[in-house]
């Protein structure tokens, strides 16, 4: 069994209300993010490959272009601009690309990630 990963990195804002960290959150404020999606399974004995990068890397460009220097609150679809609502809102987007079994959303300057797994059931 392997798993492949491949990452994107976006600058974006977002305001947070309602949290334990008061004023800070609630203002304006931005981030550096870096997204990874993972896909799990055997290679391809013909290719050698789990999954071509390249379609991959075609679906997270345009969800990179959709979050890079935007206001997250904006984003439709979005909903709350968590780490949890990002991880979700990545993978529907992606998830067409192969067996995607993992997306993680990092803000590494805050030591934070998220991961989701999928819809259950």
């Amino acid at each position: 069994m392997w798993e492949l990963t491949k990452s994107f990195r976006f600058e974006a804002a977002h305001s947070l209300p309602g949290t334990t960290l008061g004023a800070a959150s609630e203002e304006i404020h931005g981030h550096s993010f870096r997204a990874e999606v993972s896909v799990r399974g055997t290679p391809d004995p013909a290719t050698g490959m789990l999954l071509d990068l390249g379609l991959l890397e075609c679906c997270m460009a345009e969800v990179q272009k959709t979050l890079d220097h935007k206001l997250l609150n904006k984003v439709e679809t979005l909903g709350q601009p968590t780490l949890e609502n990002l991880s979700r809102f990545i993978w529907e987007r992606v998830q067409h690309a192969g067996k995607i079994t993992r997306v993680s959303v990092h803000r590494d300057s805050c030591n934070e990630s998220c991961s989701y797994f999928g819809p259950q059931g």
